[in-house]
């Protein structure tokens, strides 16, 4: 298969022609495609109808009458990746430290540092990379755990970036740990909400987020029953990060008793966390975001990702990406890093019982990538799987590359084989942003541009 023949120029052409159009229709055919929905499974071969922003259909002959059609075969149609946690406005500073020794030398490092010189138009260029970069690896929804929030105007910076970049973002905003800041936030979320969050119904969605506990950023940041009630008044899900060890633990039995956990409620990371904490994650119906390659890379309390601790507690989690100074970009990274770390441990668990090791599938971590990841963000019913009357997310990827045929088995392929290269396409809310293997519509010299000189200003001023 020539990817040429599957998202050809002619092909973008036609779309673009009818972009105004809110019954356009783009018909993929031939395609094996990975639904992620329970009840759908993967249909091979089979066509996908997208109508306007949604998918309309999924199943063999669909009707092509009216529709932009694209030639599919040897290609996987998959839903987009969703992103559960990722501080974006760091990233013209990714890889900076990748052998950082732990969470002190990070947060001393970047949140004690270099976030403190920040501009408004450094947190715009950090997040739009992010983005950017999100959308080429297949991410289609990222929620931006934006704790620099130093001013307004920096959150407004970042908020512009996701509008911009038209990726499905999730702007999370916190107040920053150190340095000067105007203490404007959680106050200014009111203001947040009504200038870029009127409906429900966009592609931006926003979030409170906070911290687990003080020991980090003080008790202002700190999540508990007043956040809680501001997040409630306003209508808005929260994302608490830092979620670690014994003085975690007992702030989550502190919210359940509080009432302030549920499925409203994200907790990230969740590492080396008591039974009783996770009794009482599993049964308020609470949300967790694994960081599979920050805990083991950085070191994060256990350094395990908690996937076994969360399947036990009924929760099934989503992914994130965390911090790029230090972190790979991209879903493939933490989905093969988890399936390999828990298959270890369940193996080595049992080595010389004679018992069998219970392990995670493929199909795990790709439904943790996908579903649960959208339902970590608040957006189950919005993205997370191929479903008709889901927004159009998702990713057609190449089944014959070089690395990927021939193809036996396509989720297999899409967790093991597959990487930013073998994705041609990604549609969100339907409409492309990225064809034939390129980002669309990116002045990469001015971006480049513009990154450089952002990371120069960052590390000098940070240095002086």
């Amino acid at each position: 298969m020539n990817r040429a023949d599957t998202t050809s120029a002619a092909v973008l052409e036609q779309l673009r022609r009818r972009s105004a159009d809110p019954q356009r229709r783009v018909l993929f055919t031939g395609a094996t495609v990975v639904t992620m929905d329970p009840r759908l499974g993967v249909l091979a071969p089979a066509d996908l109808l997208v109508e306007g922003e949604k998918i309309l259909a999924v199943g063999p002959d669909l009707d092509r009458e009216g529709a932009v059609v694209v030639d599919a075969a040897g290609t996987v149609l998959a839903p987009g990746f969703v992103d559960t946690h990722r501080h974006a406005w760091q990233t013209q500073l990714r890889r900076i430290m990748p052998d950082v020794d732990d969470l002190g030398g990070y947060v001393m490092s970047t949140l004690a540092g270099h976030a403190t010189v920040y501009r408004p138009e450094d947190m715009y260029t950090g997040t739009r990379l992010a983005a950017l970069t999100a959308i080429d690896s297949g991410i289609t929804c990222m929620l931006d755990f934006s704790h620099n929030s130093r001013t307004p105007e920096h959150s407004d910076a970042a908020v512009q970036a996701l509008i911009d970049t038209r990726v499905r973002g999730v702007h999370a905003s916190m107040g920053p740990h150190f340095g000067d800041w105007d203490r404007q936030w959680p106050g200014d979320l009111a203001r947040l909400k009504e200038t870029y969050f009127a409906t429900d119904d966009q592609l931006l969605t926003l979030r409170l987020a906070a911290l687990a506990t003080d020991e980090i950023g003080g008790p202002l940041l700190a999540y508990g029953p007043e956040l809680a009630r501001t997040a409630q008044d306003l209508g808005i899900g929260v994302s608490v990060d830092a979620v670690f060890g014994i003085p975690s633990s007992q702030a989550v039995l502190d919210w359940e008793k509080a009432g302030v956990l549920g499925p409203d409620v994200t907790l990230i990371h969740a590492t080396g966390l008591t039974s009783e904490a996770w009794r009482a994650i599993g049964g308020t119906g609470t949300t967790v975001a694994l960081a599979p390659t920050s805990d083991a890379q950085i070191g994060l309390e256990t350094a395990i990702p908690a996937v076994d601790e969360a399947l036990s507690a009924g929760v099934r989690p989503g992914l994130s990406i965390d911090v790029e100074v230090a972190l790979a970009s991209d879903m493939f990274t933490q989905m093969r890093a988890l399936h390999a770390i828990q298959r270890m441990r369940a193996v080595n668990a049992v080595h010389g019982t004679g018992r069998q090791p219970v392990r995670i599938t493929t199909h795990d971590v790709l439904d943790f990538a996908t579903l649960q990841g959208a339902r970590t963000n608040g957006l189950g019913a919005t993205t997370g799987s191929l479903t008709p009357g889901k927004k159009a997310d998702l990713l057609v990827i190449q089944a014959e590359d070089l690395n990927n045929m021939p193809l036996n088995d396509p989720i297999g392929t899409v967790v093991l084989g597959s990487d930013a290269r073998n994705i041609s396409a990604v549609l969100v809310d339907g409409e492309p942003r990225k064809w034939n293997g390129q980002v669309l519509d990116v002045d990469l010299p001015a971006l480049r541009d513009r990154v450089h000189a952002s990371r120069e200003y960052v590390l000098r001023a940070s240095a002086a």
